[in-house]
């Protein structure tokens, strides 16, 4: 049980980075670059699905992606229910 809250921290911590870093877009061939992509690789299987049903909103020029939030927040609740 303890190893499925770790993960859970775990992969919610990988989120957030993923948010931070995407407001640096990588230089393609950089180390910076090929961390982006292990970021975007371990997150995206999640958010995908969840953007396709909820879009980004538009906000003028800008676009508010909402599914890390959600994501977020059904993580807290799981967290919470089983550790």
């Amino acid at each position: 049980m303890i190893i499925v809250c770790i993960a859970i921290q775990l992969y919610m911590l990988v989120i957030f980075v993923r948010i931070i870093m995407s407001w640096f877009p990588p230089t393609p061939g950089t180390t910076y670059a090929q961390i982006y992509d292990v970021f975007y690789r371990l997150t995206e299987p999640v958010l995908a699905p969840i953007r396709s049903m909820l879009p980004p909103i538009r906000m003028g020029v800008a676009a508010l992606d909402l599914s890390p939030i959600i994501v977020f927040l059904v993580g807290q609740i799981v967290y919470r229910a089983i550790c």
